[in-house]
């Protein structure tokens, strides 16, 4: 029996033959022979029976976590033991909705990741990505596409946010390059109008009409008003934006600085990217919301206030003020 544990041992050293990563289901429950074989099957292990045999006499055949894991067939038998202890190597899923920030993407990755929050962050502000995108701001918010991801935890910080990136990369349409030519914005201005659409929408067939509204006020020279570049200023979500909050002092604030804000304030979708892109052709300035998402648009400032008036008889309308309604006089 020495002579035996001492040639697993040896054997436990060794490496498999490589190749491409390798998906392994470990069902709740399994024993450490069903991993095995889960393991030979997935063509991660050559010898279930001997591995068995080596987790055993050095006593690491309990404790295995479930789960699916992607490993590469070179691992060694020590490798793949700890592994199967640790949860190293488990695909985590993880889904970032349209219209999320950085601040509350960061943490989702770290979770699922296992990367701690400050390499997250590092990631996210690398400025070689940013001169590659051509981003002028200090992170990438706005970048990181909101999509489902399946990460395997220990994925890198760097690993993470570049994932990401590509798929912005993959979802940005080389032909609307020209569009942007033609409507004279960068894709960085496009994006960042494209945030706020993401933030204002709630219905889809309401993304190109929002955005025109907000590209007829960057035609017209008017503040955009919009209250999520506020709650983005101040760096937390309200259900409402008051009056005070107005009087922040940030590049964020469209009801104090015209123009777009400085860059996103949030991760938009290819819908609302198309929409900032094709916006319907309306001619309207305003709009208020209903409690049920939709939209109320107008052309002039009387018409909007009427609108706003017509919303908040409404009972319960909790109408919020705003460039949802921009019912502050145009500046």
């Amino acid at each position: 029996m020495a002579a035996l544990g001492i040639a697993v041992t040896v054997l436990g050293a060794c490496r498999n033959e490589g190749g491409p990563v390798r998906r392994v289901t470990i069902p709740q429950g399994s024993s450490f022979a069903a991993a095995a074989d889960s393991l030979e099957s997935a063509g991660v292990l050559g010898s279930p029976r001997l591995f068995r045999i080596y987790a055993s006499l050095t006593g690491r055949d309990r404790d295995i976590k479930a789960g699916t894991y992607l490993l590469e067939p070179g691992l060694s038998w020590n490798e793949l033991i700890q592994a199967l202890s640790d949860g190293r190597g488990i695909e985590q899923s993880i889904t970032v909705p349209e219209g999320l920030p950085l601040r509350e993407i960061i943490p989702l990755l770290a979770r699922s990741t296992g990367a701690p929050v400050e390499s997250l962050w590092i990631a996210a502000r690398d400025s070689a990505t940013r001169r590659r995108l051509e981003v002028p701001t200090r992170d990438l918010e706005g970048y990181l596409f909101p999509d489902t991801y399946r990460f395997m935890y220990g994925t890198s910080a760097r690993e993470a946010v570049g994932d990401m990136v590509r798929r912005f990369e993959d979802v940005w349409d080389p032909e609307w390059n020209a569009r942007l030519a033609a409507m004279g914005m960068s894709r960085h201005a496009v994006i960042t109008l494209a945030s706020i659409v993401e933030k204002e929408a709630r219905l889809a067939e309401e993304r190109p009409v929002i955005a025109a509204v907000y590209h007829n006020r960057l035609r017209q020279g008017m503040p955009l008003q919009a209250d999520p570049t506020i709650q983005y200023a101040i760096g937390e979500h309200r259900t409402r934006v008051l009056y005070r909050d107005l009087k922040i002092d940030s590049p964020y604030n469209t009801y104090r600085h015209r123009g777009l804000p400085p860059g996103p304030i949030a991760s938009p979708g290819r819908a609302s990217i198309e929409a900032a892109l094709f916006p319907a052709n309306v001619p309207f300035r305003y709009f208020v919301a209903h409690p049920d998402g939709h939209h109320e648009f107008r052309v002039t400032f009387e018409e909007h206030t009427a609108a706003r008036r017509l919303v908040q008889r409404r009972p319960s309308s909790g109408t919020r003020r705003g460039a949802r309604g921009s019912s502050a006089t145009p500046r």
